[in-house]
């Protein structure tokens, strides 16, 4: 009996992590990054668009993906070592964590206005600045953020202390605010200049510098007594700026471009960073070890003073229109410049393939692993036999650009295109045989589900459809003049439209009759999958992304990561699927995009099942969920509302035998009462709990 409870004390140590939808181009993200913080040469973290947070332990090696709970724009962080730090950003927004970020906990900052800038000299001493000349300051790790006098009301971008007194904040139209007394009192300097001021970066109560707007460089060494202009060589934005001692410092901006001194800024020398992309921040941790930062993701590194620079970035940001996958690990993304990338192990590894051609790749279909259609610009159709290894371009018989493609199988597909043009083959695409559409308006989506039913959409609402291959294409009432953009079937009868302005149209039979559903927004929705009758996906502009798993009777806004344009996404089952977008951006969900939870097992040996209470309750944006299993069992979970609606399947798995304990996050679900259902066996409970924003 010994051995058996040493096992499962080494059991019920695991915890296992459940993510929504995850990053897999370009890597470790493609958002826009901002700020970042290093405190040593291994450990640093890094903020950016859509509430990102990134985290490495190993100099930049790898980068991990932490939870923020928001989805406003962090512009800067400030870590004191590697546990504590706090980030800032849009809307007020303030976060705090005290282990490395594993956790991040939301603070009330007690203004809406976007906050730029953070710097924290020990674990409590801290202050934030932002719109309207705000100044944050705590004494107490931002338990209390209390607001002090600036004196202006323009935008303050950035701030740096040299110990608990002295600090300089910087912002538009040239201003320089200075304390020494932890901002009891800000003092305006003068700065000599108009530019708007981005950054500043002190060695020393005496020795700092600022840049900014056109080439500015600022340099003092009597604490701002004195500011003096430098010579940089450059009219790009300057955006960040670090010194590791008096003299040897390194400024980054617009276009890739990185300047470096060593003599205290009397010369600025231009070094090659390998991009164009803007490059926002920079720190560094010793005269060699630094990192930039900067847009799509871009992260670079240096362990040689900048002499050279290595992309810590990887992967293309290309704009990828469409994506097809066969079965959870085969799958095919297309995009701009004849792009194709290719996964044969769920996206793990997308590997760049030849296509032989520079135009726009709109649209592509695998009916298999090895047999698939991809076409474009100027009617350009390609061919693979081998999943990719070879893509041969067919003849299609039209110079016009062609959007979508759907085939069945090997041999039968239809492509569509602009001025209504139809192209069809029975063949694999040897032959393409035009068909008449019945319209000249641009057709952008298509699906079939057979070789003779198939529906294609398109502008002020047009709706085709064929039960014959395509011989005959019906015009159909759609009900709404919008510009549908996407559709998929996934039988002759069922099928989901969508488009511009949140359209969500649905039928059940074969579209005679087209329902309008109510989707929650109004972005323009681009592309939509279904892998059966209740379960689909749809994404957007702005990467919205819609789940619902009761054939759109209700539609769950998912979190993305990601602002980008979502343009393409392919589900094969209910849990595995890929959305792809602009800035080469790859999502992938294997929980079919439910929220992000964490589960962990407790030291507790169940005599029965039970589901417990949840807590906190009333919660937000979280709260823990605990239940028990006496005896190995297959293990659902679900989430529903007071309508009775499925919201979100959380579990659906065989679980051992144990008691676990999950924390479910809920960023995009409205405040309201929810009821959450255990079953496993026999065993069916529910509970209530209530979200309360």
């Amino acid at each position: 009996m010994a051995i058996l409870k040493i096992s499962l004390l080494v059991f019920i140590l695991s915890i296992s992590m459940y993510a929504q939808w995850y990053w897999q181009n370009p890597l470790p993200t493609g958002n826009g990054l901002s700020g970042i913080s290093l405190t040593d040469s291994n450990n640093g973290t890094v903020v950016g668009e859509n509430g990102t947070i990134l985290r490495t332990t190993n100099g930049g090696s790898s980068w991990i993906s932490q939870t923020s709970g928001t989805t406003e724009w962090l512009y800067g962080v400030s870590f004191t070592d590697a546990n504590n730090g706090t980030a800032v950003g849009y809307n007020g927004t303030i976060l705090r964590t005290t282990n490395g970020g594993e956790n991040w906990v939301s603070q009330t900052s007690g203004t809406t206005d976007w906050l730029y800038g953070v710097f924290f000299t020990d674990a409590n001493n801290g202050t934030a600045v932002g719109n309207n000349g705000t100044i944050l300051r705590t004494t107490n790790a931002g338990d209390n953020w209390i607001s002090q006098t600036s004196g202006t009301s323009e935008a303050l971008l950035d701030v740096f202390f040299t110990n608990v007194n002295n600090g300089t904040a910087v912002g538009y139209w040239g201003k320089i605010l200075r304390t020494t007394n932890a901002g009891e009192n800000w003092v305006h300097q003068t700065s000599g200049t108009y530019s708007n001021l981005i950054a500043v970066f002190f060695t020393d109560a005496s020795n700092g510098s600022v840049v900014g707007y056109s080439g500015t460089i600022l340099r003092t060494t009597d604490g701002g007594d004195n500011w003096v202009g430098q010579i940089s060589g450059t009219t790009e934005r300057l955006m960040g700026v670090s010194f590791t001692i008096a003299n040897s410092g390194i400024a980054v901006g617009y276009n890739g471009i990185i300047l470096r001194t060593t003599d205290g800024g009397d010369n600025w020398i231009s070094q090659t960073s390998g991009t164009t992309d803007r490059l926002s921040d920079v720190s560094f941790t010793d005269a060699n070890n630094g990192t930039a930062v900067g847009n799509n993701g871009t992260i670079l590194r240096t362990t040689n003073a900048g002499d050279s620079w290595v992309s810590q970035s990887s992967g293309t940001t290309d704009v990828l229109f469409e994506v097809s996958f066969t079965d959870a690990n085969n799958g095919t993304a297309v995009g701009y410049n004849g792009t194709i990338l290719r996964t044969t192990n769920g996206g793990d590894n997308w590997i760049s393939q030849t296509s032989g051609t520079t135009e726009w790749l709109f649209g592509v279909s695998f009916t298999d692993a090895n047999n698939g259609t991809a076409v474009g610009g100027y009617g350009i159709t390609l061919r693979t036999t081998n999943g990719g290894i070879n893509w041969t371009e067919q003849i299609s018989t039209t110079s016009n650009i062609l959007n979508g493609v759907s085939f069945t199988d090997a041999n039968n597909g239809t492509s569509v295109g602009y001025y209504g043009i139809i192209l069809r083959t029975t063949n694999g695409g040897e032959n393409w045989i035009s068909q008449t559409s019945g319209t000249s308006y641009e057709l952008r989506g298509v699906s079939f589900t057979d070789a003779n039913n198939g529906t294609i959409v398109s502008m002020l609402g047009t709706i085709l459809r064929t039960t014959d291959g395509g011989v005959n294409w019906i015009n159909l009432t759609s009900g709404t003049t919008e510009r549908l953009e996407g559709v998929s079937f996934i039988d002759a009868n069922n099928g989901t439209a969508v488009g511009y302005n949140g359209t969500i149209l649905r039928t059940t039979d074969g579209g005679n009759n087209w329902i309008s559903q109510t989707s929650g927004t109004t972005d323009a929705l681009l592309d939509v999958c279904f892998t059966d009758a209740n379960n689909g996906t749809v994404v957007a502009e702005n990467g919205t992304i819609l789940r619902t798993t009761n054939a759109g009777d209700s539609w769950v806004s998912q979190t993305s990561g990601t602002g980008y344009d979502l343009r393409g996404v392919s589900f094969t089952d209910v849990n595995n699927g890929t959305a792809v977008g602009d800035n080469g951006t790859i999502l992938r969900t294997t929980n079919g995009g439910t929220s992000f939870f964490e589960e962990k097992v407790i030291d507790e040996i169940p005599k029965t099942y039970r589901l417990s209470n949840n807590y906190p309750n009333p919660f937000n944006p979280s709260t823990k969920i605990k239940y028990s299993v006496p005896q190995t069992s297959q293990v659902q979970i679900k989430v529903f509302d007071v309508l009775g609606n499925e919201i979100e399947t959380l579990v659906n798995e065989e679980k051992q035998t144990g008691t676990y304990e999950m924390t479910w996050y809920t960023e995009n679900l409205p405040s309201g009462i929810y009821f959450y259902q255990l079953r496993a066996g026999n065993f069916v409970e529910t509970k209530k709990m209530v979200l309360l924003k």
